[in-house]
Parts: structure tokens; sequence; C-alpha cells
């Protein structure tokens, strides 16, 4: 289902520009932008995606990840067509790589409300593939779900202009961004990304301008991104940046896509990652798809007693008051009905 564009700018001679993620498009008539869901119609640009769906479930929150937003809550979990960036070990390749099929599902914001009811979720999150190129959709969507009382989740690259995020501040209450290393090379080497510090300043507008929760992932792939430079920056940078208390999930990779013949990611790589996170002074570092591992549990650090425990996406909450520990009272980032 097509849509004229947000966030775009008519140049001479039937140009485009696109001003909807960093990538910041020139397209020419008839061309598609790098998303491949954005087209040029006779000088007007067009989202060929709205309300285009390929994937959709009712997910536990943890699943997304996000830890201290509304833990053992369900969000309705969405996903369409196209993607910014080609990772080359996505693992969601098969959508994010793939143009629009002839009879994709289409699901209306209206609709995609009552479902969300239907399913007793709790909010509603855009994932699967990057949400920034469902742009006008889930614009659309947020400020229907914000009227229904459901919360709203962008589970996000990170590669949105400011002027999206600011368009779609308002109706928005969690960033869940990836930050997939700390180096040119990395970013050029797994998805040809090279400005890929903007991901940073949007990450810290999120939350400094519009208050959403955010929490960070960064999937480290054996060889490429678990160097200790890298990894020391993105610790420091959420410690300096966001505060110590936000969240940094450190994930296992598993080869997938271009990547079949890495090696899964050893625990041990991500036990030294989680070192890495506390030494920089971050409260919260927790290893993701190592269910059963110790460091899925949310421990406060204050007295050191377990609040939330977790195997996998079963989450019992035990020890919170709110957002503070229920044993001590220190402030512990959650976010709570």
């Amino acid at each position: 289902m097509e849509r004229e564009a947000l966030l775009y700018e008519t140049l001479p001679g039937g140009r485009v520009r696109c001003h909807v993620c960093q990538w910041r498009c020139l397209v020419n008539p008839g061309k598609l932008g790098v998303c491949r869901m954005r087209i040029n119609r006779d000088g007007t640009l067009y989202a060929m995606n709205y309300a285009e769906v390929s994937s959709m479930a009712g997910d536990h929150i943890e699943k997304k990840p996000l830890f201290h937003f509304f833990p053992g809550t369900f969000a309705f979990s969405l996903g369409s067509w196209g993607c910014n960036f080609h990772c080359k070990g996505c693992q969601n390749w098969e959508i994010s790589c793939a143009d629009i099929p002839p009879r994709s599902q289409q699901l209306l914001p209206e609709r995609e409300i009552e479902l969300a009811r239907r399913y007793d979720c709790q909010g509603i999150a855009w994932t699967y593939n990057e949400p920034a190129v469902w742009f006008e959709y889930t614009l659309d969507s947020a400020r229907l779900a914000k009227e229904n009382n459901l919360y709203t989740v962008y589970v996000t690259n990170g590669y949105a202009t400011p002027e999206a995020l600011d368009m779609i501040g308002p109706w928005l209450d969690a960033w869940r961004v990836d930050v997939k290393g700390f180096s040119d090379g990395f970013y050029r080497k797994l998805a040809g990304i090279s400005r890929w510090q903007g991901i940073l300043e949007v990450a810290r507008r999120a939350k400094e301008k519009w208050d959403m929760h955010v929490e960070v992932v960064t999937n480290i792939v054996p060889g490429m991104n678990d160097d200790e430079e890298q990894l020391r920056g993105i610790a420091g940078w959420i410690r300096d940046a966001l505060g110590e208390l936000t969240p940094w999930h450190v994930t296992r990779f598993h080869p997938l896509h271009e990547f079949t013949h890495l090696s899964a990611t050893p625990v041990s790589t991500l036990e030294r990652a989680y070192g890495i996170g506390k030494e920089a002074g971050l409260r919260f570092v927790y290893l993701g798809n190592v269910p059963g591992h110790e460091y899925e549990d949310t421990v406060c650090y204050s007295c050191g007693k377990t609040v939330v425990r977790r195997i996998g996406y079963d989450t019992r909450v035990v020890g919170l008051d709110g957002s503070q520990c229920k044993f001590c009272g220190a402030g512990l980032n959650f976010r709570m009905r």
C-alpha cells in the first residue's frame, strides 16, 4: 500500500531527498532509496510499505530485549519489509533484504490496536526489520496506541534522523537501539555504513529531549567487534551519554545470512564484555541468547539482592517497588505502570 512519504524535499529535475534516515537518499525519478521501500514517482516520494506486514506476534517484552521496561508484559510486535542497513549477519534477512511480495498482508493501524487488545498485550513494538523505513505507518500507529493507553517501542538500528525522531517522539516510549560496534571499519564491514556516530547522537536525543526509556544492545561477532577498544568505547559512551543505570545487553551471535562461516560467540567473550561494562561503571549489563545464565537477572547495585529473575523470557519480579529496589530503596531505572 503506497502513501506519500513524510520528511522529504523536492529538488530540481524531479529529484527528491528523503530525510527519514541518515542516508538522506537523493532519489532520481523512478528510482528507490537505499531501503528499497521509498520510490520517486514523478517528483513525489512514496512509501511503498504502508501497512504492509511481514510478521506479527505477541512477544514477551524481554524478547526485544527490554529488561527495565514493563517487565513481564507482552508487546504486540510487528515487522514490515526492507531495511536501511544490509547487515551481513542479519537474523531477519528474509524480510529486511526483500521486496514487498505481491501477497503481503495488510494491517491498518486501527486493526493493529484491535489485535493488540485481543491478544492481551500491554503495548506495541515495531521490530523484526528497521521501523524507521516504515515511518509513516509507525507514526500513525503510535499516535493511535497512545490514545488507547498502550506503550510504544521502537526496536531500531538507530539510524533515523533527528527530524524523524522529533516527529514521532511525543508518541514513543522506548528506544531499544543497537550500537553494533564502535569503529568506522566495523560498521563499513558489517553494513556499509560510514557515518555511524549519528546513531549515538539520536539515541541521546531520544533520552534527553523525549524522555524515552533507552536500552542498548551489542551483538558480539567473533573477530569483528569483540576487541577491548570497541567494547570499552561502547560501555564508556553509554555511561557518559545515557547514564550508568542504562541497561547494556551483550548478546551472542549465531551464524546467519552471509556470516555462516563464522562461529557462535563463546560465552566467555560475553562474560568478558560484561566485566568491561561493569568496570566502566555500568550498573546493569546483561548477557543475551544464553538462556539460564546468571547475568540475565537484575541485581540491585546497592544491596546486592536480586530484584528480577529471568530464565529466557520467563520473568519474575521479586524485589521492585515501582522503579526502586524494595529492599533498600535504590533507584533502578525501570519504567512501570
